[in-house]
């Protein structure tokens, strides 16, 4: 059971595996799209119907899973599904169900570990292998797998970068799970914390927060929802940031802006621009930019 991109290096792991049978895949609906509402299919869908597999796509599996009954599973995956499992499903297979989580457990439970992560300034990740119950990824973990979050890594990289890893984890889970080799094991629900669903509005920039928060909620927002501030009432999105060391700009302050970048006051240190995008234009460069909209020093984003 999977929707997203994220499912889709696990669905291919698992049909390319010799050990491994796979009798349906379950994904969402296909969803409008665009302006003219084009009903678009899942991801998750698209690679099936590629590899031939048999699709089904119930509107409430809650609903509507008496084609599960027939199927029979031995055991249920879901990776990036979107839907919540009802208990008669859950005990359905002869395994049960486990899932393919985005965090190491029980860090980060919930719709956006990755951004999460990223924004929280962590230095590293991972994903984990769990059984499924009633609780939002509550349930027992079977096994993990752990990568570090580079300086480069926006929410894109990071997010490609765990679904291979969870497909790799999955497959060689999998066979030992269902034999007994490994044992699940409780988390430890005093360290959790909730990775709720990010939304467009987490993108405004907070100019009072440090430099390196600045820069972090810049990566973990991109491509999605990024990161945007206001100059003379109207929105700019920063596509290129860093944070670099200096001093005396209180914060929204451009203190500096040429060919190298514009440099912006925070909490704590600085922001340099590298490259921006006007509400509806394009792209570009700081030096772009500012060959037709000059900034001044002290001039105040907001």
């Amino acid at each position: 059971m999977g929707t997203a991109g994220f499912a889709c290096p696990s669905l291919t792991a698992l049909d390319d595996s010799p050990l491994i049978e796979l009798i349906g895949i379950v994904t969402q609906p296909d969803r409008p799209k665009g302006r003219q509402l084009i009903p678009h299919p899942p991801a998750v869908k698209v690679e099936s119907e590629r590899r031939k597999l048999t699709v089904h796509q119930p509107l409430r599996l809650r609903k509507d899973f008496v084609f599960l009954n027939k199927l029979n599973p031995d055991l249920i995956v879901v990776v990036a599904y979107g839907q919540i499992l009802p208990q008669p499903i859950l005990e359905l297979p002869k395994y049960g169900c486990i899932n393919v989580h985005g965090s190491l457990l029980p860090l980060y439970r919930g719709a956006a570990p990755i951004q999460r992560a990223i924004l929280d300034g962590q230095n590293k990740t991972g994903v984990t292998i769990m059984e499924m119950e009633t609780g939002l990824d509550t349930g027992p973990m079977i096994s993990k797998m752990e990568t570090q979050i580079e300086s480069n890594d926006n929410a894109q990289t990071l997010h490609d970068r765990l679904a291979n890893l969870g497909a790799k984890l999955l497959v060689d889970t999998i066979p030992q799970y269902v034999t007994g080799k490994i044992k699940s094991i409780p988390q430890d629900d005093t360290q959790s914390s909730h990775a709720s669903k990010i939304t467009r509005e987490m993108g405004q920039i907070d100019w009072t927060k440090t430099a390196t928060d600045i820069w972090n909620q810049a990566r973990a927002f991109t491509p999605w929802p990024g990161v945007f501030t206001h100059l003379n009432g109207k929105l700019i999105k920063l596509i290129e940031v860093e944070p670099i060391n200096t001093i005396n700009l209180a914060p929204g302050i451009i203190g500096q802006s040429n060919s190298n970048g514009i440099i912006v006051g925070c909490g704590k240190e600085a922001l340099l621009i590298s490259k921006l995008q006007k509400d509806g234009g394009k792209r570009m460069t700081a030096e772009a930019y500012l060959a037709g909209h000059p900034l001044p020093v002290g001039t105040q984003l907001g």
